[in-house]
């Protein structure tokens, strides 16, 4: 994609290449593009066509129905914000008063658009061409071409201080080096985006779920959030904004979790039930509160599982009934597995060393029943828990 190839889709021609397109999405590459070429679309413009088709097909799952009008790169659909993500963040925006929005990174313009949805006016930048490009496209394919002002510009050229409120996403991958680890070398640079709560006190920064709870800003909010049991990102709640020191957030479902993130869980010994918390509890550093809400414990000071002697139902944690408790020993754990007759297991690990799939090949499963298997730590000592 390149904007020569934005333009030409987005003409009539491009608009009939792009539902010639999409009427053979998902079939044979070769046989699709031969479908196209024989309706004598260029060449160019007839991979370009295939190539959205393929990439509207993917965006499903972030955008729902609404990617199958939207304009995207791999690597862009690949960052953006997932539309249920996007529609939260927006609508906790426009509850605490917000109207117009700075959008600093906006890529595709998902959150440019959650929030124009909402009735935000957002004047959303990007420092690529073509980014900027298919994010103005992509507001104008939704209708909110109105709401949403798009500028290829250095985010740090923007006077922030128009704007009612900031929203920041640096950009931490670079061509060439993948994911940047280094803050400093994030575009914008983390001191210029550590600097906006004090330019726009009602900034929300962006950023990947695994940042330092050392970078939070004083008296901001830290929150987590996991679709469907996958950790997607980290925001920062700056100024009026934050609510509480710590949140987790579960989606679709919108369960929430909040505490200090430095409480310490109480100590005991494993139970009947091990719960092992959503990572966005993990993340947050809020296992304390988690186990404090169902009455349980932790068996390690440093391992985030969660022990009780009753069954509790929670959505912050899948809950596991443990069968046995053993010291780790490959020997004894392939006799105790072959005497229950367990062919099919699933591993999962906690502050242990051993690879699962290392593991499953030296168990030697044989046998109908299923089982799963926690490789952990009780009290610093390696340990097994068979459960059901």
């Amino acid at each position: 994609m390149d904007l020569e190839l934005l333009s030409a889709l987005r003409t009539a021609d491009g608009s009939a290449a792009l539902a010639a397109a999409a009427g053979v999405a998902g079939t044979d590459p070769l046989s699709a593009a031969t479908a196209l070429r024989s309706r004598g679309l260029p060449p160019a413009l007839a991979a370009a066509a295939l190539t959205q088709a393929d990439l509207r097909m993917r965006a499903e799952a972030k955008f729902g129905a609404a990617g199958a009008e939207m304009f995207f790169t791999r690597a862009g659909l690949e960052q953006a914000t997932r539309a249920v993500v996007a529609d939260r963040r927006a609508a906790r925006l426009r509850a605490a008063g917000v109207g117009t929005l700075a959008d600093l990174g906006c890529g595709l313009g998902s959150d440019a658009l959650a929030a124009a949805r909402q009735g935000i006016r957002v004047h959303a930048v990007d420092a690529d061409p073509l980014t900027a490009a298919l994010a103005a496209a992509n507001a104008e394919a939704a209708g909110l071409a109105h709401l949403v002002t798009v500028e290829c510009a250095d985010a740090t050229s923007v006077p922030v201080e128009r704007f009612d409120a900031v929203f920041a996403d640096p950009a931490r991958r670079r061509a060439g080096r993948g994911r940047l680890m280094d803050p400093r070398s994030w575009s914008p640079p983390w001191d210029f985006i550590a600097a906006l709560p004090g330019r726009v006190p009602r900034t929300v920064l962006k950023l990947a779920p695994g940042i330092d709870h050392a970078l939070l800003p004083p008296g901001a909010e830290g929150e987590w959030v996991s679709v469907g049991g996958d950790l997607v990102e980290a925001a920062f709640w700056c100024g009026p904004l934050a609510r509480s020191a710590r949140r987790a957030v579960l989606l679709p479902s919108g369960a929430e979790l909040t505490g200090s993130g430095v409480e310490a869980a109480r100590l005991g010994p494993v139970g009947s039930f091990l719960y092992d918390p959503d990572p966005a509890v993990v993340r947050s550093h809020l296992v304390a509160e988690f186990a404090e809400a169902i009455g349980g414990r932790i068996a390690d000071p440093d391992i985030a599982y969660v022990y009780t002697d009753a069954a509790v139902d929670t959505v912050f944690g899948r809950r596991l009934e443990i069968t046995d408790v053993l010291p780790f020993s490959l020997k004894r754990l392939r006799s105790l597995l072959r005497e229950r007759g367990v062919g099919r297991l699933e591993i999962r690990k906690r502050g242990s060393a051993l690879e699962p799939e290392q593991l499953r090949r030296d168990l030697r499963l044989s046998g109908s029943a299923a089982a799963s298997l926690v490789l952990t730590r009780v009290a610093g000592a390696p340990t097994v828990l068979l459960c059901r």
